[in-house]
């Protein structure tokens, strides 16, 4: 059995995407606030990452600096794995504003992530982040404790919870 510690990066400069409006997947560039950086060096002292073999990334700005700094605490490399993105607001990109990623966020959660029959929608399906989710711990089930860097969203599919605060580490075993 694998243990997965799941860890929600660090609190992200949400900010920069307005000041430069921002579209799509450049919102996904922003770096950790000052306390969001705080935030991960106290992860990174929690006992249960200690044993821990081998650091998954989600390829997000946010994601990436936390895996930075708990790689250069911990001593390990790091993986980037593509799969382990933030859920996906607007499957056309498009989106560039706040008001909008609310919107859609608002229209996921009302449908519990999921499609209604016989309609779609811009996001990105809960069983589609799920899916995506679990080929990549599939593909580590060889180690025994293993970080995976990423977002609250992505990490909702796997343990059932509402809210992830920044920096805050899951336990999941698989």
């Amino acid at each position: 059995m694998t243990t997965f510690y799941l860890v929600r990066h660090g609190e992200p400069d949400w900010d920069i995407n307005e000041k430069y409006k921002l579209k799509g997947h450049g919102r996904d560039l922003v770096p950790l606030t000052q306390l969001g950086v705080e935030q991960v060096y106290k992860a990174s002292k929690d006992e249960r990452l200690q044993n821990a073999q081998l650091i998954l990334s989600s390829p997000y700005t946010r994601a990436l600096q936390t895996a930075a700094i708990l790689s250069k605490e911990l001593y390990l490399e790091i993986q980037v794995e593509f799969d382990l993105r933030e859920w996906q607001p607007d499957l056309t990109f498009q989106y560039d504003s706040l008001e909008q990623l609310k919107k859609l966020g608002t229209d996921f959660d009302l449908n519990n992530g999921n499609y209604p029959v016989g309609e779609t929608r811009l996001w990105e399906s809960k069983p589609m982040m799920k899916a995506r989710m679990d080929g990549v711990i599939n593909k580590y089930l060889n180690y025994d404790h293993v970080i995976i860097v990423g977002h609250g969203m992505a990490f909702r599919t796997q343990y059932e919870i509402d809210d992830i605060p920044h920096a805050y580490i899951i336990e999941y075993r698989k």
